[in-house]
Formats: C-alpha cells, sequence, structure tokens
C-alpha cells in the first residue's frame, strides 16, 4: 500500500499543519493571559482583606483606647499617632513621582 501524494496535496497538507500549530499557540497564550488575569484579580481581593482587616484592627485598638476612661494621655497619643505616621509615610511613598533612569546606549545618549 503506497500513497502518491502531488506537490500540491503535499503544501496543502503543511499548510493545515501549520494553521492547526497556530491555532493551538494562539489558544495556548489566550489561556496564559486568562490565568494571569485571574491570579491578579485573586491578589486584589487578598490585599482589600488584608487592608480591610488591619484597618478594623487599628479601629478597634484606638477605640478601645479612646473610651477608657482612666486612660493614660501618652497612650491616646501613641494609639493615634503611630498609624497616622504608618499612613503618611505610605500615601507620601505612593504619591511621591521618582525618575527611571534609563541604561545608556553604546553612544552615550539614552
Amino acid at each position: 500500500m503506497t500513497f502518491v501524494l502531488t506537490p500540491t496535496q503535499v503544501l496543502a497538507g503543511l499548510g493545515v499543519l501549520l494553521t492547526l500549530l497556530m491555532v493551538w499557540r494562539a489558544g495556548a497564550r489566550r489561556a496564559r493571559a486568562a490565568a494571569a488575569a485571574a491570579r491578579s484579580g485573586a491578589r486584589l481581593l487578598s490585599l482589600f482583606g488584608r487592608v480591610l482587616f488591619t484597618a478594623g484592627l487599628i479601629v478597634g485598638v484606638q477605640w478601645l483606647v479612646i473610651t477608657r476612661p482612666d486612660g493614660n494621655p501618652w497612650v491616646l497619643l501613641a494609639a493615634l499617632g503611630l498609624p497616622a505616621l504608618f499612613a503618611s509615610y505610605t500615601l507620601t511613598r505612593a504619591l511621591t513621582v521618582t525618575t527611571v533612569d534609563t541604561p545608556r546606549k553604546r553612544g552615550g545618549r539614552p
């Protein structure tokens, strides 16, 4: 049993194989992009949960310190001041614009 194929049939078969390979690679690329998007969404949700938990913890401690009738003023200052310092540091870092130095090319120009 032998197969006799014309050059046109061989080229058509190679074209079909090449098309299948391209479709398969595009599907894999799309699946990888979808997985990356799902991971970043889960990461954002995880970050949001941690932020809410930490904020609730800080508010709870501050409420406890403020509502104590025999509270020490230094404890009150620490309970209100330390979270304010951390928040101001974080906001300052987030809102500060820094420049990025690009590596120089051979000619000495960026």
